[in-house]
């Protein structure tokens, strides 16, 4: 595994890292055994992944944050080998309102994440992809320095929402030192923010790569022909549309499977690391043998100028992210 600064914020983190939203959240993906998630931790850390993300949003109905306490479990003693980043403002507990940016969510927030977590501090907590400006309270800034200056959160990032709605609060926050890293919906059938990446990676924000699989249509195991469980992200899909992805899936593995790079899923990955801007790439798989050959994109050479072309001429439109 290879290691990048996560921006100005002097974190070295894994080119490849975990999202952890698979391991909480049953009624999208399926439920998860808490020994296969905690094997699936415990390989990812044996892989040199230190770059864990999390979010109280990633449970149910009944639970906030399944798949912090399933981190924190996991991680153990480990905790101070590793990055931990989750979220907050997005919850089920608090069903009246999905967007809650305010001084005292935040605070209450963190407080339930480190105990879900087991641990005294967050390296990152992210906003959870605010849907525009005015869902921000002024009062949640000063919240976040009082729990900065209390140790309790190191960096403040955010999860960016919509492009037409969020790209210039992005540059804003950026420009102006209210964020440190920002994760970002990026992959090679969806790069609408790549102009602002490159201006937040030359602001030396940090940049977390989300959805770089699209939803799994880049794992190169969909064809035309699947159905989707009802109520999956994926099920609100047309035929017309599964049918385009799945296509554009195939012609990329044309292109970019190679030498080292043995899969479709390996060569998203690697085809995100290569942009520098970016600082790692979230791997959301809840299956080992799926997280380690995502990891196998870190070590795979890059892709040359004559390969990157290629997959340029092929990317005609953006397909939309989750």
């Amino acid at each position: 595994m290879n290691y990048r600064q996560l921006g100005r914020t002097g974190l070295s983190v894994s080119e490849v890292s975990l999202g952890t939203w698979a391991f909480g959240s049953p009624s999208i993906y399926g439920s998860v055994d808490s020994s296969d998630a905690h094997r699936a931790i415990r390989g990812a850390l044996d892989a040199g992944i230190n770059f864990f993300d999390t979010a109280p949003l990633y449970g149910t109905k009944e639970a906030d944050g399944i798949a912090e306490q399933v981190l924190g479990a996991g991680l153990g003693a480990d905790r101070d080998q590793v990055t931990i980043a989750t979220k907050f403002g997005r919850y089920h507990s608090r069903v009246h309102t999905n967007e809650l940016f305010d001084g005292e969510t935040v605070t209450w927030s963190v407080e339930q994440s480190l105990q879900r977590l087991g641990t005294d501090w967050l390296d990152v907590l992210f906003f959870h992809s605010p849907t525009h400006p005015d869902k921000i309270k002024d009062d949640v800034w000063t919240a976040l320095d009082k729990l900065k200056s209390s140790g309790k959160v190191r960096f403040i990032g955010l999860s960016c929402g919509f492009i037409q709605d969020t790209a210039d609060m992005t540059k804003s926050w950026a420009d102006t030192g209210r964020i440190d890293v920002a994760q970002i919906a990026y992959s090679l059938t969806y790069r609408e923010w790549e102009p602002i990446i490159k201006h937040l990676g030359e602001k030396g924000i940090g940049i977390v790569a989300r959805e770089s699989l699209a939803n799994g249509f880049l794992a190169g195991v969909f064809t035309k022909d699947i159905v989707f469980p009802a109520g999956s992200l994926n099920s609100r899909y047309s035929r017309e549309e599964i049918v385009e992805r799945v296509r554009l899936a195939d012609a990329y593995k044309e292109i970019l499977v190679r030498g080292e790079i043995k899969s479709l899923a390996a060569a998203a990955m690697r085809w995100v690391i290569d942009n520098p801007h970016i600082s790692t790439v979230l791997s959301g798989s809840r299956k080992l043998a799926e997280i380690l050959d995502c990891a196998t994109a870190s070590t795979a050479a890059p892709y040359s100028a004559a390969e990157l072309d290629a997959a340029r001429q092929l990317h005609t439109k953006d397909f939309s992210p989750a």
